[in-house]
């Protein structure tokens, strides 16, 4: 794996390893006659000049209205759309290979946030972090949880950090606080007791907490503890009217939390009174339609799910996925573990039913006032990275967001969500600029994300071709392992 990373920055990404990064000489750069989509809400800017020195927006206003430094690299972008710069809220990095980075780059993800991360790989994304700063490798910016925490039960074993009672909950926070993760990750199988402990712990450490609701708690009880929610963690069986019942089968291991039982006795109203209470409370939700969709997608033979596939290495390709050899498309990527396949065609008419209610509930959480930001579980089976999350931004405009809810919930959303808005999130003067420059306005069609003419990162600008570079070199590497 090592060959790879080596072999990938080496002899495919060199120009842009070295010649992206703006040199000494070099330190500023004015993009044109560009439309800006600053994702404050407002509507688009025409006909702007955004220049940019070091890594800060130092001036925005229409073009002609400004100076532009002698020494910068000036891009006409007539016709063209700018953006701040995408994050990916939900994703696991934990496969040793650097070369996944770019593929976040390349299609507009300058942001992520890691929520698993064994402390051996946790060690990893602070070295990469620190590359990144440093202009060494291309990627984005990472914020990351370290292992998540979980009860003896967990089915992360052994990778996750393991809680048993109250008092090793609170230890667990202090040494993820110690050894300088940014979150504490919640999971399945906490107990109460320890849940609680880990909530008052992390509130007196000033740490954010986040992850699934543990099947002993409820979603209402964990929006009322002030923690955000990944996935729909929860919410179905919240939402349940048997939900005293189902949740006791649950905790005994009896019961899918968002099976056929649990869709049979959803109601409206509970699930209306649950929205409400989050909103209320300002509980944060990251769905990550991606994940159940990915399945579906490849099940059905979905392109966009598939094709990125080329740029994974074939032990991913094998090793990872538990989809059947009977899905015509992937018989290219080899042998395929049959384990997951949908058993039979009830299998596959529940998993869609799931994903349709998915859905319609982030479109009501999305009515309510519910804070909802991007997220796609990268890496998990056919969740590729930077590829998934275009694919998110149209899944949720397919539950009921407006492109412009999208772009904010990719862009300004997360920046406030981690307490950085004051430098990231929107396209501003004195803002980073972590911006996307794109071919066509994704307040026409969601999708035009994906028609990306450059990125910026921290302030280097790295142009189509070698964006497109990246991709080949990421496809070459992957082809060799």
């Amino acid at each position: 794996m090592k060959k790879i990373c080596f072999l990938l920055f080496l002899l495919v990404l060199p120009g842009l390893m070295r010649g992206q990064a703006q040199s000494p000489q070099q330190k500023s750069l004015a993009i044109t006659h560009v439309t800006v989509i600053d994702a404050t809400g407002s509507p688009p800017k025409t006909d702007m000049t955004v220049v940019i020195i070091k890594d800060r927006i130092t001036e925005l206003a229409r073009t002609g209205e400004l100076s532009i430094p002698a020494d910068a690299q000036v891009v006409d972008a007539s016709g063209k759309f700018l953006i701040p710069g995408l994050w990916d809220m939900h994703v696991h990095t934990w496969y040793p290979d650097v070369m996944f980075l770019p593929l976040f780059i390349a299609n507009g993800v300058t942001g992520v946030r890691d929520t698993h991360a064994p402390w051996e790989h946790f060690e990893q994304i602070k070295q990469w972090r620190k590359e990144i700063a440093s202009g060494k490798i291309i990627g984005p910016r990472i914020i990351s949880s370290g292992p998540l925490v979980d009860g003896p039960q967990s089915r992360i074993k052994p990778q996750h950090a393991e809680v048993s009672n109250s008092s090793a909950g609170r230890e667990v926070v202090d040494t993820l606080k110690r050894r300088g993760a940014d979150f504490v990750k919640v999971y399945d199988w906490l107990s109460r007791d320890s849940y609680y402990a880990i909530v008052d712990e992390a509130k007196t450490k000033g740490m954010p907490y986040t992850g699934h609701v543990p099947f002993a708690v409820s979603a209402a009880e964990a929006s009322d503890a002030r923690q955000n929610i990944e996935h729909l963690s929860g919410i179905l069986l919240a939402s349940s009217t048997d939900e005293a019942k189902l949740r006791a089968e649950l905790t005994e291991g009896r019961s899918d939390p968002d099976g056929k039982a649990v869709l049979d006795t959803y109601s409206d109203e509970k699930a209306a009174a649950l929205f409400a209470r989050f909103a209320r409370n300002g509980t944060w939700l990251t769905p990550t339609l991606m994940v159940t969709w990915a399945s579906l997608g490849a099940y059905t033979g979905d392109h966009q799910v598939l094709d990125p596939l080329k740029y994974m290495p074939l032990s991913y390709r094998q090793g990872t996925h538990k989809i059947s050899t009977q899905v015509p498309r992937l018989k290219q990527w080899g042998e395929w573990d049959p384990k997951g396949a949908f058993r039979s065609s009830e299998d596959l008419a529940q998993y869609k039913r799931r994903f349709e209610k998915y859905l319609e509930i982030v479109g009501k959480m999305r009515q309510a006032g519910v804070q909802l930001m991007t997220g796609t579980d990268t890496l998990k089976p056919f969740n590729l990275p930077g590829f998934s999350l275009q694919e998110e931004l149209s899944l949720l405009v397919k539950a009921g967001l407006t492109p412009m809810e999208v772009l904010q919930a990719a862009t300004r959303n997360p920046a406030k969500f981690l307490g950085m808005a004051d430098s990231l999130g929107t396209v501003e003067k004195g803002k980073v600029a972590d911006l996307v420059l794109l071919e066509a306005s994704p307040l026409e069609e969601i999708s035009n994300t994906q028609r990306i003419a450059a990125v910026i990162v921290g302030g280097r600008f790295i142009s189509k071709s070698s964006l497109q570079g990246m991709l080949a070199g990421v496809e070459a590497a992957a082809k060799n392992k």
